[in-house]
């Protein structure tokens, strides 16, 4: 056999290495970033006290809108509920005596929810949108599926900042 076939394994001993973990220079060169930012102003926000700004289109809390008049937007034409990738809407709908369509239930199950706004964005009326409400949680999973009352009384109480924020993203839409 010749040897010029022989392959020839890289020595795996390296002085160089060796020297790196015997002297604990990664060790040295980590207090040192440490060192360099001990002193400096700390960025850390205290959350209960102080918030951060959030971006405008920023989606939270869901709500249903009512008209001037006091009658609830939703036609029931059941878009959000078909575009909805997470499928964490349900819409039942019945015909009103004049003729038109309205829902009879209109749940959200916010444990599915993945806050995409598609159900905002297929709307045709704006009745269902995403506050800017990021504070709000739930004890067990019931307290998380929200239903028509509890989203029109979501909508009835913020509804002054809803459409301020309707109208000032208006023209990007």
């Amino acid at each position: 056999m010749s040897n010029h076939f022989v392959a020839r394994t890289p020595s795996v001993f390296s002085l160089k290495d060796f020297l790196y973990s015997f002297l604990l220079i990664e060790l040295f060169k980590g207090l040192a970033l440490t060192g360099r930012y001990l002193f400096r102003r700390k960025v850390t926000v205290q959350f209960p006290e102080e918030k951060t700004p959030l971006s405008p289109r920023f989606r939270g809390l869901h709500a249903l809108r009512r008209y001037e008049n006091g009658e609830e937007r939703c036609i029931a034409c059941k878009l959000c509920e078909a575009v909805c990738p997470a499928m964490a809407i349900t819409i039942e709908s019945d015909v009103r005596a004049d003729g038109s369509r309205r829902t009879t239930r209109y749940d959200i199950d916010l444990t599915k929810c993945i806050f995409c706004g598609f159900c905002e964005e297929s709307c045709p009326v704006d009745s269902i949108v995403e506050t800017h409400i990021l504070e709000y949680h739930g004890e067990k999973r019931g307290d998380l599926y929200f239903t028509k009352d509890m989203l029109l009384a979501v909508g009835d109480r913020y509804e002054s900042v809803i459409a301020a924020a309707k109208q000032s993203d208006a023209k990007y839409r």
